[in-house]
């Protein structure tokens, strides 16, 4: 008595079982399996993806720069001789916990004139390297940001006259130069700060010249011009410690982008601690002559 249902049952089967390759779920087929497997395998298919997309969100563009070249030779003894023409060998290297990703040099030079008067010029060259990280982000945004920093904080300068800036080009990704005067006293002296990003590297020049006992003060415009071709000469020895780049081209120093291309390298350092001003302004090396 049985036998027109179970018939009733098996033909059900046999059209579900037809309608698979066309059709992977069918209504009339679910309600003889209530295992919740096809539910199950949506699930499976679901989460199994989830963690490449995780991982795929965390991973941040490699830094281009690896390391940094030795502060105190970034610049050539010539440009050393024009800058600081009677220090040029007193470079002094700042002290780091960490050469890969910071260091700095100061040179000073004084021109004794006797009664005819003296000219004091004093130099410094920081260099600050971010790598990129997961959780903080990428090196040369967080370089742009330092970059950033930097120039508010020349602008910012306690008891500072004059104060100009304006962006520069043909030096690294993005470059600003801020000028102004600050009256010891000794003399007025007149800083030029050149802040330089190159790809994820801070580079800030610190030039400033003053006449002492009398002597006339340094033209801005002369003391702007040194400064600037003093910061492509440093862009252009972060990349050639890098091994490579177009900031490394004989083009650059005449004007042209000193943008480099990126190298292969890659450090293993977190990016510097931003709170450390690794760049002294003008207020300090006029306080040696206090």
């Amino acid at each position: 008595m049985h036998r027109p249902a179970q018939r009733q049952r098996l033909t059900r089967i046999l059209v579900c079982a037809a309608a698979v390759p066309v059709m992977l779920v069918a209504s009339g087929c679910s309600s003889d399996s209530d295992d919740g497997s096809g539910g199950d395998a949506k699930k499976e298919s679901g989460s199994s993806a989830s963690p490449s997309a995780t991982e795929a969100g965390s991973v941040v563009k490699e830094a281009a720069y690896a390391k940094l070249p030795e502060p105190c030779a970034v610049l050539s003894a010539k440009s050393l001789k024009d800058l600081v023409p009677k220090g040029s060998k007193s470079g002094k290297e700042g002290s780091s916990d960490d050469t890969a990703t910071r260091g700095s040099c100061s040179w000073d030079s004084l021109d004794n004139n006797g009664v005819d008067g003296s000219q004091f010029r004093w130099l410094n060259v920081s260099l600050l390297r971010f790598e990129s990280d997961a959780t903080r982000g990428e090196g040369d945004t967080l370089a742009a940001e330092y970059h950033a920093k930097q120039v508010e904080d020349a602008r910012s300068v306690t008891d500072a006259k004059n104060v100009k800036s304006r962006p520069l080009t043909g030096t690294g990704e993005e470059a600003t130069l801020v000028t102004y005067d600050l009256k010891k006293k000794e003399g007025t002296f007149r800083q030029q700060t050149v802040v330089t990003r190159v790809e994820n590297v801070v580079v800030t020049l610190d030039y400033n010249g003053a006449g002492l006992a009398g002597d006339e003060s340094p033209k801005v415009a002369d003391l702007s011009k040194a400064a600037q071709k003093a910061a492509k000469e440093a862009v252009r020895s972060v990349v050639t410690a890098n091994e490579g780049g177009a900031a490394a081209s004989p083009g650059a120093d005449s004007g042209t982008d000193a943008s480099p291309s990126r190298s292969s390298g890659k450090g293993a350092s977190v990016g510097p601690d931003e709170s450390k001003d690794a760049s002294p302004r003008a207020s300090k090396s006029a306080a040696k002559k206090d």
